[in-house]
């Protein structure tokens, strides 16, 4: 018998990858006993990375703010003043935060083009502003993809605009 020399699982002789974590077998063979009745020494159990404690401290974090995070996409404002030292709901303050910005900038435009093209011709208008009034349907679309990693406890980008950062 052989054990794992990275999670510490015992596994069969000419095993070629560990069963448990996947790592390469390295070929470690198991103690060997001096007399029938010495009791097998096992590998020392595995101990987790010290990261685990950060990574602990990040999902309580995350269960503990899930709901302010959630208000982020619907009121974006109330988080960043209610769980102003959880960085779970910081960063999906700033990402609601972008999602309003933005549609507020889109509809800005979209008012203004399709003055525009009505002023210019009303079929014009009609056709181009149906279309663009179709694109608004984007930033709805963001806040649930949003609100859907909320729950799921990720701290994960939206698409398109998740790259932008404006609070830190």
């Amino acid at each position: 018998m052989a054990f794992c020399g990275n999670c510490g699982t015992q596994y069969e002789d000419g095993v070629k990858f560990c069963p448990s974590c996947g790592a390469p077998a390295t070929g470690a063979a198991a103690p060997e006993q001096s007399s029938p009745a010495a009791p097998t020494v096992a590998p020392a159990a595995y101990q987790a990375p010290a990261a685990t404690a950060v990574m602990d401290a990040a999902a309580k974090d995350a269960q503990e703010n899930k709901a302010m995070a959630i208000l982020a996409y619907i009121i974006f404002l109330i988080p960043l003043f209610a769980a102003k030292d959880s960085k779970f709901a910081r960063y999906h303050t700033n990402q609601g935060l972008l999602v309003v910005l933005l549609s507020v900038a889109y509809g800005i435009v979209y008012t203004i083009l399709s003055s525009v093209l009505f002023a210019i011709s009303w079929r014009v208008g009609l056709a181009v502003t149906g279309i663009l009034g179709l694109v608004a349907w984007v930033f709805p679309v963001l806040s649930i993809i949003g609100i859907v990693n909320v729950c799921g406890g990720k701290m994960k980008p939206l698409p398109i605009i998740g790259g932008i950062t404006i609070l830190k």
